[in-house]
């Protein structure tokens, strides 16, 4: 659990970290080995191995990541899909229903679309904001509610208190992807959702070096969670785990210039003649503003908006930017942009996935540049 005496930065660099630290050193090691000496009488729970998540790079990460998101466990995997596909196995089973908000991660989508059926489980799509939605999509056989913070690429807040309220209410295991918001802006276990998972292949590790993924509850929950990922051999590799660790130190700074990076551009955007729409929860203009306001501590790192011009257009500027890198992913020290319909995670998406991914939509994902050289690139790319 998180120590609520200290803000986070200071969360960032000492939450969960050993005292007294291993031989003194200030960094924890990487312990790389698989195999480690186990006492008689010791239990399954006391073997130290990597495909258990339980080898001590592994134990201190998770420790680390259950300080920064305010659960009592978090367990690491793989990739961020490892972590949610993880997540749902370890509630869903052949005959369950899953409710799932919003418009998805293009990797999560053709998931439930591709393989959730072989798996036997049913699926319903809704509206993250419709109560009478989630009601009429209800079953006897309904366990769980899967959602996005900030869905990607559509930048929509859904009603977050509402879904882990609904969940809670009908016995249902609420899951939640905080990859967009990360802990700096929103913690949902603290408004009651049961598993948080993210792509810390984003901004947790911030470095754009390693995929990894992350799951955290309660201890009960994780057990469960890291059962599941033992038999399906998705664990984190120890050096990867270390370098998460070491990127976690420094996720309050780094977000924050993010985010503070993210409103100026779309403050820009929204004023320029040449900028068609801007979708960004930090804009007065946005749907979602006053709840997103509500709920959380900065606005994110990523916005998405449309050129005027179309896919042309759209086009010709992101090739026109001299500071942007153009990639698929987002949360890194790089600003980056991408046209989801087209090379992002949504391409080759489905009618259902793609409803409202416009083909000329671009998604900026702020680095920590200065925000003056990025105004400037981007002035000169709309210009241009």
């Amino acid at each position: 659990m998180s120590d609520d005496r200290n803000r986070f930065e200071t969360l960032a660099v000492h939450g969960g970290e050993p005292r007294p630290a291993s031989n003194g050193s200030v960094v924890h090691p990487i312990y790389q080995g698989t195999v480690f000496e186990t006492a008689p009488g010791s239990s399954v729970d006391d073997v130290r191995y990597i495909r258990l998540g339980t080898n001590p790079s592994q134990r201190h990460l998770h420790d680390r990541l259950a300080a920064l998101e305010d659960a009592e466990a978090a367990v690491a995997t793989a990739s961020g899909m490892a972590a949610i596909t993880t997540a749902l196995h370890s509630v869903l089973g052949a005959g369950d229903h899953l409710i799932a908000a919003g418009t998805f991660y293009g990797g999560t989508h053709r998931f439930l679309v591709e393989h959730a059926g072989r798996l036997g489980w049913s699926i319903d799509v809704v509206d993250p904001a419709d109560h009478e939605e989630w009601r009429k999509a209800l079953r006897p056989t309904t366990k769980a509610f899967l959602v996005e913070t900030i869905t990607n690429p559509l930048i929509r807040v859904g009603d977050l208190a509402g879904v882990a309220r609904f969940a809670r209410e009908h016995g249902l295991t609420s899951v939640i992807d905080n990859t967009f918001a990360t802990p700096v802006v929103f913690r949902p276990h603290r408004i009651g959702f049961d598993l948080v998972c993210h792509s810390a292949t984003k901004a947790l590790n911030g470095h754009s070096d390693i995929a990894a993924g992350v799951v955290t509850g309660s201890a009960e929950r994780i057990a469960s969670v890291a059962s599941v990922l033992s038999a399906y051999g998705g664990s984190l590799d120890p050096h990867a785990a270390f370098l998460l660790a070491r990127g976690l130190k420094t996720l309050a700074l780094r977000v924050k210039a993010q985010n503070a990076n993210a409103l100026a551009i779309a403050e820009f955007l929204a004023s320029h003649q040449k900028v068609a729409q801007v979708t960004y929860p930090g804009l007065a203009s946005h749907p979602d503003h006053a709840r997103a306001a509500s709920l959380f501590d900065g606005f994110g790192s990523v916005l998405s908006f449309r050129p005027v011009g179309g896919v042309a257009a759209a086009e010709r500027l992101m090739k026109s930017l001299r500071l942007p890198y153009t990639a698929s992913s987002l949360g890194g020290v790089e600003s980056l942009v991408v046209r989801p319909a087209a090379v992002g995670g949504h391409s080759g998406a489905t009618s259902v996935e793609a409803e409202g991914v416009a083909e000329d939509l671009i998604r900026f994902s702020a680095g920590i540049e200065a925000a003056e050289d990025l105004i400037a690139d981007f002035a000169v790319a709309l210009d241009t």
